[in-house]
């Protein structure tokens, strides 16, 4: 069976036609457009000094010990603050910091993970202060589709654009082609990562401390401040190659990236000829092998299709749900409130379930929230 090659022009073009059963390669523009493009990468310096100036390390003091002030790390600090703060600058400068040992430890909820957590003087401290000035300059290379930890998207902005996208199709066909990195954090390579770090950043002060952060645990570890940014930014370049080639609609959230076409063949054609060959060769990390292609149901009742679950949801092209899991720690906790003896005020209980309220207004559950929501609180709750 021959192999189809998806010709481009000057930019990059979509195919809407391939032959059925004919493996596709999504095809790349040439090495100059490619050099040309990246040298219009504007790369940035001087930040070092900013970056370990006395007056941003405190700002980041003040920003890492938000909602910590009785934490032990934060009291300890406390007691030298001010020499603290001096002592690590004068460590920053004379580049003789190194990042502490780890508190490794294991969470089982909401699934089993490795976390490493770094004291908070002098390491989060630092992380913070970095990112105080790296946080606007990162922020500007990712994609509109793009949500993890970025102030104003998260999972919200990420639900609503998925949304958008199921709207879009109104009338068509509609699948999804679902995928979700192997061990996303610990599988990343420092080589790779430390590349990319260099397409925006060109300050070698700066790149020595982010290499000396990276290089401190394999991968990347869970539990850094820094780690959820440098995450993102491993997938930063994949995102804009996904829609300079692919003109597709999708969305990413950390390690899950979901993509949407009216064509099961479009869908497949780019997963094996653009999608995982990117992200093996060129960020050397794998897809699971529970990767999908399937189409998205009208509503809960409908057999021809299924939800996506995704960013906490079970989107369909009519309804929206809570996944399962928060749907039913929901419910726990909504009991246990319910038996409290003497019942509590609207203002207590209203309380002891808004991390899980805001999951209930922003998708189809008006029903779930009379039901088991006891009907003195009604009115306070709904």
């Amino acid at each position: 069976m021959g192999t189809t090659t998806l010709p481009l022009g000057k930019r990059f073009r979509k195919i809407r036609k391939v032959s059925v059963g004919t493996p596709v390669v999504w095809a790349t523009e040439n090495s100059d457009y490619e050099k040309q493009r990246q040298q219009a990468m504007k790369r940035i310096g001087n930040l070092y000094e900013r970056i370990i100036s006395v007056e941003n390390l405190r700002l980041a003091d003040e920003k890492a010990r938000r909602g910590k002030l009785r934490t032990y790390g934060v009291r300890v600090h406390d007691r030298n603050r001010d020499a603290n703060i001096l002592a690590l600058h004068d460590a920053l400068r004379t580049k003789t910091f190194r990042t502490s040992a780890y508190d490794v430890f294991t969470i089982h909820e909401p699934k089993e993970r490795l976390i490493f957590r770094l004291p908070y003087y002098p390491d989060r401290i630092v992380h913070h202060a970095i990112m105080n000035v790296l946080e606007p300059i990162w922020t500007s290379v990712f994609t509109y589709n793009t949500f993890s930890c970025i102030k104003g998207r998260g999972i919200e902005g990420c639900a609503r654009h998925v949304d958008r996208v199921i709207r879009k199709y109104a009338g068509r066909p509609l699948y999804c082609l679902k995928i979700d990195i192997r061990k996303f954090y610990p599988s990343i390579d420092h080589a790779v990562l430390k590349g990319i770090v260099r397409r925006k950043i060109k300050d070698a002060d700066l790149l020595w401390l982010l290499d000396e952060i990276i290089d401190s645990a394999d991968g990347l570890p869970i539990g850094n401040y820094l780690s959820q940014f440098l995450a993102n930014l491993t997938l930063a370049y994949f995102m804009h190659r996904v829609n300079e080639v692919l003109h597709m609609d999708c969305a990413e959230y950390a390690d899950d990236i979901v993509f949407f076409s009216d064509s099961k063949e479009a869908l497949h054609g780019a997963f094996h000829g653009f999608i995982r060959p990117y992200l093996e060769r060129e960020l050397h990390l794998s897809v699971k092998g529970n990767w999908q292609v399937f189409p998205i149901a009208k509503n809960r009742y409908d057999r021809h299709g299924r939800a996506l679950d995704y960013v906490g949801y079970r989107f369909y092209r009519e309804q929206k749900l809570m996944r399962k899991s928060i749907k039913r720690n929901f419910c726990r906790q909504v009991a246990r409130q319910n038996r409290k003896d003497p019942p509590l005020s609207p203002k207590k209980y209203k309380q002891g379930i808004a991390s899980w309220l805001g999951w209930a207004m922003h998708s189809n559950s008006r029903h779930l929230l009379k039901t088991i929501i006891k009907k003195e609180y009604h009115e306070s709750v709904l």
